[in-house]
């Protein structure tokens, strides 16, 4: 681990009513109330947004919604703006979730207008990318993520790539009980962290980048004790305010 701060998210996806995000506070926040050495975020349904809010004033939980669209306003049925997010606090956001390019058709074009209107609203973005396991097993690991991350980033504007957290996620170790070995996911980040020294030299060693993909907290420690691996995206296990704790104790300690 580097100088970088490390970086625990939570992704609940769709789980969890707002009074069981209220419950799942009660029982988290006096579990990581000594050393707060890691960032902590919670990345919620829309509907338990404001719940987490309210109920992590004055915490060390940071507050994250999973997805957003790129118009400040229009005719977009279903969707929220940078801007109502930011009105509620919410301080980040997941962008580009394996989810939402596989089943709501996200695109590197769509993603490369969320990103920048994201750190316009003060919003930080997760900005999530990784390969498939048919593409991995056909050697295209590295030619998804070149065009996932040079896509994606091409709106930010100068200077602002390090407010940005990427997450890599192997879209074959997401849900599935697989994890990437530790050397796979060094390896795959490492690239990651070439691809964005290749748009701004000076930023790539600012940038942190997640491990996302059945994050545990019995192989949390060997993922965050990589050279470039700045913390982890959690589905499952963020849903147990347990586990979720022994996770931030990971980061804290990395």
């Amino acid at each position: 681990m580097s100088d970088r701060r490390p970086y625990i998210a939570g992704n609940w996806k769709m789980h969890k009513t707002g009074r069981e995000a209220e419950d799942f506070l009660w029982a988290l926040l006096p579990q990581i109330s000594g050393e707060d050495h890691a960032e902590v975020v919670i990345c919620a349904p829309f509907t338990a947004l404001v719940n987490l809010i309210d109920g992590s004033r004055g915490s060390r939980v940071k507050v994250a919604a999973q997805n957003m669209h790129q118009a400040e306003a229009g005719a977009f049925t279903g969707e929220v703006s940078a801007g109502m997010l930011s009105e509620l606090d919410v301080r980040a956001v997941v962008l580009g979730h394996s989810e939402r390019r596989q089943y709501f058709n996200e695109t590197d074009a769509a993603l490369a207008e969320k990103l920048p209107a994201a750190l316009a609203a003060g919003i930080e973005p997760i900005f999530c990318v990784g390969e498939t396991e048919a593409e991995r097993e056909a050697g295209q690991m590295q030619d998804v993520l070149r065009r996932q991350v040079t896509e994606g980033l091409a709106g930010v504007p100068a200077g602002q790539l390090p407010a940005i957290v990427v997450a890599y996620e192997p879209v074959w170790a997401i849900g599935t009980g697989k994890v990437a070995t530790t050397e796979q996911a060094q390896e795959a980040i490492a690239f990651i962290r070439e691809l964005i020294a290749g748009i701004d030299a000076a930023a790539a060693p600012q940038v942190r980048i997640l491990y996302g993909g059945s994050v545990k907290p019995d192989n949390a420690a060997e993922l965050l004790s990589q050279p470039d691996i700045d913390g982890a995206l959690i589905g499952g296990a963020s849903l147990d305010p347990g586990d979720f704790a022994a996770l931030v104790a990971a980061g804290d300690a990395a």
